[in-house]
């Protein structure tokens, strides 16, 4: 199964990010890039052509998602295992705090 979801940068759409098989990468829209005020998301992930993979949730990306008494509520009410870290992304980070967004791409890849 794929799982994807766009990511904004301060209100500009920035890229994807992709949950697969092989595990999970972001990728910055080629659009993005060629803005001259194209801002990197993180200072971990400066901008670049080449996705950033990894067999598990980007780290980046999983210190956006609900932690503590905040997951438990997540955990309780809507029934999201606390292990799927790309459901928590998609279904709880659409008004993280700062300047990233994520939100669910109903589009399949």
């Amino acid at each position: 199964m794929t799982r994807k979801g766009k990511v904004f940068f301060r209100d500009k759409f920035s890229g994807m990010i992709i949950e697969n098989d092989n595990g999970y990468a972001f990728y910055y829209d080629k659009n993005y890039l060629n803005d001259a005020e194209a801002k990197a998301i993180s200072l971990t992930m400066p901008l670049r052509k080449e996705p950033y993979e990894s067999s598990t949730m980007i780290p980046f990306f999983d210190g956006l998602i609900p932690e503590g008494w905040l997951l438990e509520i997540v955990e309780a009410n809507w029934k999201i295992n606390p292990k799927d870290r790309m459901g928590l992304l998609l279904n709880f980070c659409e008004n993280c705090i700062g300047a990233v967004g994520i939100f669910k791409d109903k589009e399949e890849l």
